[in-house]
């Protein structure tokens, strides 16, 4: 299952105490302040790993603690500093504050770490010549974790316009196929591999007219384009459904426009997908007059036209 949202709350551990202990002996009845400081309690760290896709384990397990720090003894023994905690989420992770609504660190990098809760300092022992002070305790906050992926390649699109298709046959990646709309309920990760250079590809569910408005999850699935290089834009050049290619591509960039500009600029590759489809070919010369861009030809279930693509992305990126 992927999850691409989470809440967790996190608690760092609390410092441990300082100690009140004098040294005696026949030579001296005061005694000698020799009370050691307490350890420093855990820290709660959130570490990027690339091995990992979904934030899934956090809707089992929300709350994370850290352990106190030690107390400190007599004969000037400092307690013992207490572990970090030490939370994987996938790279491409936002975590933000929940309280403030502030982002604390977006971990774009593979082995990218943040202390999002500092241990509390432990109290210092007598030693110092002074009382025992106090212990500071944990910090504790709840966070959300915001999944974006990180690719280079986006392929976006209406329903059923054959994305999933021309992925399990590009790249690495199998997703469900099927001869209905939204087949794809949640963004498919592929790697695409040459001699020249490989590169990450994206499935993003269908879009459809007032995605960047929540229609259909669709901004759910928008946010999934904002770290890509590029666009590949999948257009249904059969009009099978009943939909006109010219009205599609203007639908889907619209969308983009509405929910963000700066996705709305990112460089597109346009794929004319299903030319083995009865009249295809006419729309294409529609197409073509109407948009007056590049445009590729393909067939994506008999494998037609797909090195051109796969060249055309590469020269993109």
């Amino acid at each position: 299952m992927f999850i691409d949202t989470a809440k967790i709350y996190v608690k760092s551990g609390s410092g441990g105490k300082g100690c009140r202990s004098f040294y005696r002996d026949k030579y001296n009845r005061r005694g000698i302040p020799d009370g050691g400081d307490g350890g420093k309690g855990s820290d709660i760290i959130i570490k990027a790993d690339r091995n990992l896709y979904t934030l899934l384990d956090f809707q089992y397990q929300r709350h994370f603690l850290g352990s106190h720090g030690g107390h400190g003894s007599g004969k000037n023994q400092k307690g013992k500093d207490a572990l970090p905690v030490l939370i994987l989420v996938p790279q491409g992770t936002v975590i933000r504050d929940v309280k403030t609504n502030c982002e604390l660190r977006d971990l774009k990098s593979d082995q990218e770490e943040v202390v999002v809760a500092l241990g509390g300092k432990g109290g210092l022992g007598n030693q110092h010549g002074y009382e025992p002070t106090l212990n500071e305790p944990g910090e504790e906050k709840e966070l959300l974790l915001d999944l974006k992926f990180i690719a280079d390649v986006g392929v976006v699109g209406f329903p059923n316009a054959g994305k999933s298709t021309l992925i399990s046959n590009i790249s690495n990646a199998h997703p469900k196929i099927a001869a209905y709309p939204f087949t794809t309920k949640s963004p498919v990760l592929g790697v695409v591999k040459s001699k020249e250079r490989n590169f990450v590809i994206a499935d993003i569910p269908g879009l459809i007219s007032g995605s960047s408005a929540g229609k259909g999850l669709g901004d759910k699935f928008l946010r999934h384009i904002e770290r890509t290089k590029i666009l590949l834009h999948m257009v249904d050049m059969s009009g099978f459904e009943g939909r006109d290619p010219i009205e599609d591509y203007k639908t889907i960039n619209e969308e983009l426009k509405n929910y963000s500009k700066e996705v709305h600029k990112k460089t597109q590759v346009i794929a004319a997908n299903k030319m083995d489809l009865e009249g295809a070919p006419e729309n294409l010369g529609r197409f073509k007059k109407a948009v007056k861009k590049k445009v590729y030809p393909i067939s994506a279930l008999k494998k037609e036209g797909l090195e051109e693509l796969i060249e055309a992305v590469r020269e993109k990126l």
